[in-house]
């Protein structure tokens, strides 16, 4: 029998993965902001609609600040520029809208259930994000495209 030796095994660290596929990755974590920023931008009078349907007065300037902080963010994240920033930013912006939009604890019945669903699954976007920030900041400023 013929035993390989443990440093013949092929391995690849996390530093060394393919970069387009990596920046696949943080593109599909950051389309629902680039897509809510996006729809918001192209119907303002909707996204006013949005930000008032949830109590946010004045609506305009969250209105703003919710698109230009999900596109901005998300273009941070894509760029590889300040990236632990955008994906703090977006951690925190998603944990906000979770307490605003998915207050589940106030509602009954199959309603409260689908709120909670969402609720729990926009928490683990919260912690994909902060994984995002922390590797970031572990292995330096990332390059852009990194």
């Amino acid at each position: 029998m013929y035993l390989h030796s443990v440093h013949s095994i092929p391995t690849r660290r996390p530093q060394q993965r393919p970069r387009a596929l990596y920046w696949c990755f943080l593109l599909l974590l950051c389309s629902a902001y680039l897509q809510g920023a996006l729809v918001k931008a192209w119907d303002f009078p909707a996204a006013l609609a949005e930000m008032r349907h949830f109590g946010l007065t004045p609506a305009l300037p969250f209105a703003l600040l919710v698109i230009a902080g999900e596109l901005g963010a998300s273009l941070l994240i894509l760029s590889g520029r300040l990236r632990w920033l955008g994906a703090l930013y977006l951690a925190l912006f998603t944990l906000a809208a979770n307490c605003v939009a998915n207050r589940f604890w106030l509602l009954d019945g199959m309603v409260r259930t689908m709120s909670e669903n969402g609720f729990f699954e926009h928490l683990g976007l919260v912690g994909a994000f902060l994984i995002v920030a922390w590797t970031d900041l572990q292995r330096g400023q990332a390059a852009p495209g990194a």
